[in-house]
């Protein structure tokens, strides 16, 4: 005996969604709260990148960096003197965060990424989301990637690697920057 199990009794679930009877639970309005991204350069050469990404119209994206680096191990740090606007104006990562809902980190691969440990942390324990694109041209080989990926995937919640910086652009536009 054959049982057909898709019919007229049985609604597909965008047939269901688009119903009259589901319309009450739709809101129409757009999202009335723009999103505050930051979006950090990690390293001089995705520095180089962010300050052109910054030169086109986003809708509420900050352009950092942190290409200095973290400090070495054992020296004396501040966590409200390494960050800074593209402008060269120093910035307090933990004001920063405060004000962000998503946070945006910018690698190569191959770089020093040990920034990312501290942006990470405190995005972290200030439950702000984190993404790490990371540029990886063709000549990149696997272990050099899999070193920065290695460094980044602990405070990222979302890793992606890039061959072109376009599709960082693309990236940021789609995480509504």
């Amino acid at each position: 005996m054959n049982v057909c199990l898709w019919g007229p009794a049985v609604q597909s679930e965008s047939a269901r969604a688009a119903s009259r009877a589901e319309a009450r639970f739709r809101i129409d309005a757009p999202n009335s709260r723009r999103r505050a991204v930051k979006v950090i350069a990690l390293d001089s050469q995705s520095e180089r990148i962010v300050e052109r990404l910054a030169q086109s119209s986003w809708a509420g994206a900050v352009f950092l960096t942190a290409a200095g680096g973290a400090p070495a191990r054992g020296e004396r740090f501040s966590i409200s003197g390494w960050l800074a606007d593209l402008a060269g104006h120093t910035k307090n990562l933990v004001g920063e965060i405060d004000s962000a809902d998503h946070v945006v980190m910018i690698a190569t691969a191959g770089e020093k990424l040990e920034a990312a440990s501290i942006i990470g942390e405190a995005c972290s324990l200030k439950q702000v989301m984190t993404t790490a694109l990371v540029l990886s041209q063709a000549s990149t080989g696997d272990a050099v990637l899999s070193q920065s990926l290695a460094q980044l995937r602990p405070w990222a919640l979302m890793l992606v690697i890039a061959s072109a910086e376009d599709y960082i652009a693309d990236m940021l536009a789609a995480l509504r920057a």
